[in-house]
């Protein structure tokens, strides 16, 4: 299994949403790099939720529920998608100020690459920040 990280603003989509639609297709992904995560995800692979912009701050846990298809939005071919689902919600957020306080997140794709909206995520930070929410 493979750790990632996904980004949206939550006056566009937020964590709330998606527990209430209980899955929603990632889409409108325009940056090569995050189009290539995207691709990597398989079926079962689970991603942090990260309320960007406002908050700033891991609040749950996603899964992938359908592997990469052509993005519907997107007006040109190669653009590709991914379906999640809620799994858990964070019992205390993880802000973005506290990871970049702890060297052990220095290299971690959101600390490093602050604009890339689809990231990787190791499994030992992957648990420890399960631990810092609470859903260890």
């Amino acid at each position: 299994m493979n750790y990632w990280l996904i980004k949206s603003e939550p006056d566009e989509f937020s964590w709330q949403q998606l527990q209430k639609d209980k899955k929603t297709n990632w889409t409108g992904v325009r940056n090569y790099t995050a189009r290539n995560n995207l691709r990597e995800m398989k079926k079962g692979d689970l991603a942090f939720f990260y309320h960007s912009n406002v908050g700033q701050e891991i609040v749950g846990i996603a899964k992938v529920t359908k592997e990469h298809f052509p993005d519907p939005t997107a007006d040109k071919p190669g653009w590709v998608a991914v379906e999640f689902a809620p799994v858990k919600a964070f019992k205390q957020p993880v802000t973005l100020a506290t990871l970049k306080k702890d060297p052990f997140f220095k290299d971690m794709d959101l600390v490093r690459l602050g604009r890339l909206s689809v990231g990787k995520v190791p499994p030992a930070m992957w648990d420890k920040i399960c631990g810092m929410g609470g859903v260890a």
